[in-house]
């Protein structure tokens, strides 16, 4: 008789998003929000919500070319509150349409990403960075896997994403590591009392592997147009 070995419970990584409009200083302007609820741990480089604790969801908004408030936090803030958004979240803002995102998904793993590169380049060039405000291009992925994480993995799993979104975009024939202003966002369950954390999302761990791929299709959907 052969033993069936127990299967990590999974729940969907996150729910499709909301999309939502409006107007601001006389543009339409579009925004994606994921109301993921409660029981997810995130990590992220984003403005608002940025670092790694509970979140609730996830808000990815246009903003204008040539933005310049210096309180982006408050506004996205301010957007998710708009939109019904309750509790912790993450805020990411981009100039590209968020309208026109790709996803992609693989064996659960998920892959949402937003691509605009008229503002692009090589992480490492010589001279200093700016101090000050980026022009928001900007390429914004939101990852999320159906299994809890240990804090580790979700560090391993940015760095993951960001390898497979530099592989995509070299593969598109784009000469660039990314913008200056690129983000991510990791979401993965909460772990229940007695649950396996996975301590482990390099790109040859079972979820690691699994971001990638869908990291890389999605990218490569979203920079195709270019």
């Amino acid at each position: 008789m052969t033993a069936v070995l127990p299967q990590p419970r999974t729940t969907p990584a996150l729910p499709s998003p909301r999309r939502l409009t409006r107007a601001e200083n006389g543009e339409r302007l579009h925004a994606l929000l994921w109301t993921a609820g409660p029981g997810r741990r995130m990590i992220s480089s984003a403005v608002l919500g940025g670092g790694l604790g509970e979140r609730a969801w996830i808000l990815n908004a246009q903003v204008s070319h040539g933005y310049r408030r210096t309180d982006p936090d408050r506004h996205l803030a301010g957007l998710a509150a708009a939109a019904g958004a309750r509790g912790p979240g993450v805020g990411l803002m981009t100039a590209a349409d968020v309208s026109a995102y790709a996803h992609a998904r693989d064996a659960g793993a998920e892959a949402y990403v937003t691509a605009g590169v008229d503002v692009r380049g090589w992480a490492a060039r010589p001279g200093e960075g700016a101090g000050g405000p980026q022009d928001p291009g900007t390429i914004n992925i939101v990852v999320a896997v159906p299994v809890p994480l240990s804090d580790a993995a979700l560090v391993n799993a940015v760095a993951t994403t960001t390898e497979a979104k530099v592989q995509a975009l070299l593969e598109a024939g784009l000469d660039c590591s990314g913008t200056p202003t690129d983000a991510v966002c990791v979401a993965a369950r909460t772990p229940v009392p007695d649950e396996r954390e996975y301590t482990f999302a390099g790109p040859r761990s079972l979820w690691g592997a699994r971001l990638a791929r869908a990291v890389h299709r999605a990218v490569r959907e979203a920079v195709v147009p270019v």
